[in-house]
């Protein structure tokens, strides 16, 4: 399985990758895939004209010349996408929403209406085949609402993917909190078994990854040193 992981943390000792990092070893557990990490940040990625030059070319690529084509041709050959991001005001970071606004030269400008009566334009890429994983930390203690507008996107934008969205990820770089960081990722590389080996998550699993490591009292109290 070709699995590519887009990583939009800016920062090389990131949060929410470090959860990634556990979910790929327990994908990779049963059997080796073929990985590939992009670090977004690192590559040269403009944003979208809206030219709509690609839809003339219709080869799969963007007109402009950078480091996105390489990503598309990575992107439509894929079996499984993760896109692995810190929350930024209740998104992904621009460098990354970059990356998925120029993903429109894998799909047409004819429209189709799907079976659930949405209108999307029709795919130039086999979409069908390709799975999408989102994980997404943020430094709130909890995540009711902070995460609602950036689900509805990823809903809309990859089809309904598995989502797992996680609190407190900057607990997960503070020495002092492994007893409670450590934990929380042997569930990812459990998870990452699961999903393997039906390309879901349970509903459990999923709530269980998603719950806060410690108390929002607590955890405030630490981010705001009282």
């Amino acid at each position: 399985m070709k699995v590519l992981v887009l990583n939009g943390s800016p920062k090389k000792q990131s949060d929410t990758f470090r959860l990634t990092e556990s979910f790929l070893r327990g994908l990779n557990k049963k059997e080796r895939h073929e990985v590939t990490i992009i670090d977004v940040i690192d590559k040269n990625i403009a944003p979208c004209r809206g030219c709509f030059g690609c839809w003339a070319k219709m080869d799969g690529h963007c007109v402009i010349e950078d480091d996105q084509n390489g990503i598309l041709d990575l992107y439509r050959n894929a079996d499984l996408i993760i896109w692995s991001f810190p929350l930024y005001c209740y998104a992904m970071p621009s460098h990354l929403k970059a990356v998925m606004d120029r993903t429109i030269p894998l799909v047409k400008m004819k429209m189709v209406e799907t079976a659930d009566g949405r209108v999307q334009h029709e795919a130039l890429a086999d979409f069908s085949r390709i799975h999408t994983v989102v994980i997404c930390g943020c430094g709130f203690p909890n995540w009711d609402g902070n995460f609602d507008g950036l689900r509805i996107m990823c809903k809309h934008a990859f089809c309904n993917p598995t989502m797992v969205c996680v609190p407190e990820t900057p607990l997960l770089n503070v020495p002092q909190a492994a007893i409670v960081a450590d934990p929380l990722l042997a569930k990812f590389e459990k998870a990452g078994e699961e999903y393997a080996e039906s390309f879901t998550l349970s509903a459990d699993t999923v709530a269980s990854l998603e719950y806060p490591m410690i108390s929002r009292e607590d955890y405030l109290r630490n981010v705001n040193g009282g």
